[in-house]
């Protein structure tokens, strides 16, 4: 399920706003006890990451579930420089979880998005610690998460239909993302939640100001 490119994010009771992440899309798969991390391209990440892979070792088995490989600057801060040279800078590094695919050998694609996400809170993320974590829907008015997210220094937004399906490979619309910082800030600090939180507990967080897809 691929993003879509726009200036101008839709609105509506049925759309759900994330934060755009600078990092690397990957699809997690646990399969007869064994978790591979694949990328968007289909690159093994399991060596490059072994910290992620480990940490994803108690999810079910037979379920697939998509995600972004996030390094955190000095700032605490996503930043995609960072990931690039991760090894070198020792930088945090973390797996966001947003969707589900996959639940203990059943296909999951079909349901709406909102459906995925509370199999993906009630079934995944409980097994989860650090460094996995979730990418929490924004509760807030699209006006608002722009001026804060441009404020804090983050690059942008992105919009998910409540009802999308999940369209492996797929550019189709019900997923867009939009630019809102072309040079993020130095300052600030994000947060998604821990895997064990529960929807109303998600939040982003910002201190002292803050796709591979």
């Amino acid at each position: 399920m691929l993003l879509l490119r726009t200036e101008k994010l839709p609105e509506g009771p049925d759309v759900q706003y994330e934060i755009k992440f600078d990092g690397y899309r990957a699809l997690a798969m646990k399969s007869e006890g064994k978790v591979h991390l694949r990328s968007r391209n289909d690159n093994d990440f399991n060596v490059r990451y072994p910290g992620i892979v480990k940490a994803l070792a108690p999810m079910p088995d037979e379920t697939v579930i998509d995600g972004e490989v996030v390094a955190l600057n000095r700032d605490g801060k996503p930043s995609f420089n960072t990931l690039q040279n991760y090894g070198s800078a020792g930088a945090p590094l973390h797996f966001f979880i947003f969707d589900l695919l996959i639940l203990k050998g059943r296909d999951v694609m079909g349901e709406p998005l909102v459906k995925r996400r509370e199999l993906l809170e009630e079934h995944v993320l409980p097994k989860l610690a650090e460094p996995i974590r979730y990418s929490p829907v924004l509760e807030a008015k699209l006006e608002d998460l722009i001026r804060s997210v441009k404020a804090q220094g983050l690059e942008g937004l992105v919009a998910k239909r409540g009802n999308s399906k999940y369209e492996p490979g797929q550019r189709s619309g019900a997923w867009r993302k939009m630019r809102v910082n072309v040079c993020p800030a130095k300052a600030g600090v994000f947060s998604g939640s821990q895997p064990h939180q529960n929807k109303s507990q998600s939040s982003v967080a910002w201190i002292a100001g803050r796709e591979g897809n």
